[in-house]
């Protein structure tokens, strides 16, 4: 007697279900350091584009709006205030100081206002020698704006003395060239945020007229340093 076989067909295969593989509590903890790691990598990597762009950006805006330009500085006015002789001893010469009050305007031409406290000066020089010296008050010169300085300016007779003669011919020509340099220290304050220390300077050649007792002509120039 033949045995039947029986042939497995294909509609007749069993699929026995694959398990799902087993995962352990270290397993799944490296999974969490790992997206842990991935997040703050992405982090770092937003912040440091974030900062580039801002310093970038802020570049940009020192190198053209922000970029400090030097200020300008105009004589006003020169007016005669004191005259003030005085006696020194042993030699018993008289000496003779003359106090001019001197207007100067400034124009400020930053987005950034100029405060200035004490230590501002200015130096006087004739033909070299140095004759004269004032010092100058606190003020602010607001940005993209104008203000005005004035500081009390003593010339010292005897320090004319070398150059007498040539003063005395200058007097009788009617016009006496001079020489003055301010040195003025101060904050420069940017949207009243940035906050920067300058010094501002002016060097003016001008004539003074002996008649009119003012400023004839003048030529300044002017700078600032950070």
């Amino acid at each position: 007697m033949a045995m039947a076989s029986t042939t497995a067909s294909g509609s007749g295969s069993v699929h026995t279900p694959t398990a799902a593989p087993f995962r352990t509590h270290k397993d799944l903890e490296a999974a969490r350091r790992q997206r842990r790691r991935r997040c703050l990598c992405c982090c770092l990597v937003a912040t440091l584009v974030v900062l580039l762009l801002l310093a970038i950006t802020l570049l940009v805006l020192f190198l053209t709006v922000l970029r400090v330009r030097d200020p300008t500085t105009r004589l006003v006015s020169t007016r005669l205030i004191g005259v003030a002789p005085r006696l020194s001893f042993p030699a018993a010469s008289i000496q003779l100081n003359v106090t001019l009050l001197v207007t100067v305007a400034v124009h400020n031409p930053n987005p950034a206002s100029f405060a200035y406290a004490s230590g501002g000066h200015t130096d006087l020089t004739y033909r070299g020698a140095h004759v004269g010296d004032a010092e100058i008050d606190p003020g602010r010169i607001p940005s993209r704006g104008d203000g005005t300085v004035q500081l009390a300016l003593t010339l010292q007779a005897d320090r004319f003395a070398g150059d007498l003669t040539q003063l005395i011919g200058d007097v009788m020509a009617g016009s006496v060239p001079l020489d003055a340099s301010t040195r003025i220290p101060g904050r420069v304050a940017i949207f009243g945020v940035f906050k920067r220390h300058a010094v501002a300077y002016s060097d003016c050649h001008f004539v003074f007229g002996v008649a009119e007792m003012g400023v004839r002509s003048q030529q300044c120039s002017d700078r600032t340093k950070l």
